[in-house]
């Protein structure tokens, strides 16, 4: 059946699914690779902010006690804080700010999380924290101006609901880090951004909203609810990797709807919600990160998650990344878009695919969206379904659509595609042997093989419309892109005489046969035919 799309848009398409992507930890920022990665991203993607883990770990080295003529003291050093902001400024991404973990000096308890060990105890004094959080933002504020600052959402510490990440995953100790925290950033400025409480996906139903209970109750700011998302079940391991059964992509859908539904009525109802962290699994180790399969997993979610969440930010834009450990091999299934050498991974694609589309939004299906932009171009994102049960594999799908180019006689289809077949570097590697350790000509290849598969044509345009059918490989993501053709081909262009003769069927011959001999002529003087 095909689909007629409407001439006139119905909707804005969000811009949430780029609001922000995750990041290693903060002083990954400092390597010359991370920065190189982030720049390839940033120029075919375009992300608004970045958040990662550790701003306060020891391994960024802002909280510096020390003593001094027998009393201790605490130095704000922010050498290599300013580094990393500079670093994302001068990319065109600006932080999204997690204030944790705790610095070794103002622990209560040696709990780490993480193979770079970031402490995940409260503070030994809540009034040193509140220290550090006002010198930090202050810092900030100076340095790059209030305005500027006022647009980076800061967000209290990340998943106090688990054990792993807060130390008894005790509520009562997280609202009081919580107030003190947030209190700090508005003696900054009252018009800084703060909030929280970045539960994770596994938070009881009752987390959000004691948390709404005890902000109203001591009349503290909040600005914006954080969670997190993933779908993916118990990890089962193997020697540095995991698998994993996957739910539908849809639970992450509903896993962004759920803050609104469970802060209906309570004080932090209508606030924004931000899903500071999204993925299919939550670990760094699965290799379903690194196939064409995810890309079409989670294409139904970039297409409508911004319906129910004011940002979902990618966990995370690169490989590099080191939660547990130094990764043992090219691919190895990181979180990242990238590898560590910056072979682009088919989620990368679907990334970039809708960084190619209008703001219009014309047309939505299950397995489609269709955008136009303010030239007229008509964009389609396809994506063929998926079945995480892996027992039923859908092949040979089709999306069959009559889209609306009014004003043009013909029109020019440009298509990129990614799928299992094509623009997929980790089914090359896997041909390659999966090398640990790739030479450089081998990553040539491999970056070879992550590109999209491009074609192009001429459509007619009859009655205004264009009939566009899209058959759909194996996990396939597709962009169709159809742009109306202004024709400024000159009257005496003669295709039929490209060879210099009259007879245009000999020119026909001679262009489109192929030659059973090599045929080698002498060069004639310059000038001549």
């Amino acid at each position: 059946m095909r689909i007629t799309v409407a001439e006139h848009p119905h909707a804005r398409l969000s811009d949430a699914w780029r609001f922000a992507v995750g990041t290693g930890r903060f002083d990954l920022a400092l390597r010359r690779d991370y920065q190189e990665s982030l720049a390839l991203v940033q120029r075919d993607i375009g992300f608004r902010h970045i958040r990662g883990h550790g701003l306060f770990s020891d391994g960024v080295g802002i909280h510096r006690p020390y003593e001094y003529r027998g009393e201790r003291h605490v130095r704000h050093a922010f050498t290599y804080l300013d580094q990393v902001v500079d670093a994302y400024l001068d990319l065109g991404v600006r932080p999204f700010l997690e204030l944790g973990f705790m610095p070794s000096g103002l622990a209560s308890g040696e709990q780490t999380v993480f193979w770079w060990q970031g402490n995940v105890t409260p503070p030994r004094s809540y009034g040193q924290w509140a220290d550090l959080v006002r010198a930090t933002v202050g810092h900030l504020v100076d340095r790059y101006g209030l305005d500027e600052v006022r647009g980076w959402p800061i967000e209290v510490w990340n998943e106090p609901d688990l054990t792993e990440f807060w130390q008894g995953a005790d509520a009562d100790a997280y609202h009081r880090l919580y107030e003190v925290s947030a209190h700090a950033v508005k003696e900054v400025d009252a018009a800084l951004q703060v909030g929280g409480p970045a539960l994770s996906p596994g938070a009881d139903d009752d987390w959000l909203p004691r948390f709404a209970e005890f902000v109203d109750a001591r009349s503290v700011p909040v600005d914006f609810v954080s969670r997190h998302a993933y779908t993916s079940g118990p990890a089962r391991h193997v020697p540095f990797g995991v698998h994993q059964r996957l739910a539908p992509a849809r639970r992450l859908l509903e896993q962004f709807a759920s803050p609104r539904r469970q802060l209906a009525g309570t004080c932090l109802a209508g606030l924004p919600v931000h899903v500071t962290e999204f993925n299919s699994s939550y670990r760094p180790d699965n290799p379903i990160h690194d196939t064409a399969f995810h890309a079409a997993y989670l294409a139904p979610v970039l297409a409508g998650g911004g319906d129910l969440v004011d940002s979902f930010a990618y966990w995370t834009f690169s490989d590099v990344f080191e939660e547990v450990g130094i990764p043992t091999a090219l691919f190895h299934g990181g979180f990242g878009l990238l590898t560590h050498r910056q072979v682009r991974k088919p989620t990368y694609h679907l990334y970039a695919f809708m960084a190619r589309l209008g703001d219009q939004v014309l047309a939505r299906g299950p397995d489609h969206l269709v955008t136009r932009d303010d030239t007229g171009r008509v964009s389609v994102l396809a994506w063929a379904p998926v079945d995480v049960t892996g027992r039923d594999p859908v092949d040979g799908h089709a999306v069959r659509l009559s889209l609306p180019v009014p004003g043009a006689h013909t029109a020019f289809l440009l298509r990129s595609s990614v799928s299992d077949e094509a623009g997929n570097a980790w089914r090359a590697w896997g041909e390659l042997g999966r090398p640990a350790a790739p030479t450089p000509r081998q990553l040539d290849v491999l970056r070879q093989a992550a590109e999209p598969v491009r074609r192009h044509a001429s459509l007619p345009v009859v009655a205004g419309r264009v009939a566009l059918d899209l058959h759909l490989n194996r996990h396939e993501v597709t962009l169709a892109e159809v742009t109306p053709v202004v024709d400024e081909t000159p009257p005496w262009w003669d295709e039929a005489r490209l060879l210099g003769t009259d007879d245009p069927a000999a020119t026909h011959r001679r262009i489109t046969a192929a030659p059973d001999r090599q045929v080698t002529t002498a060069p004639g003087p310059a000038g001549t035919a």
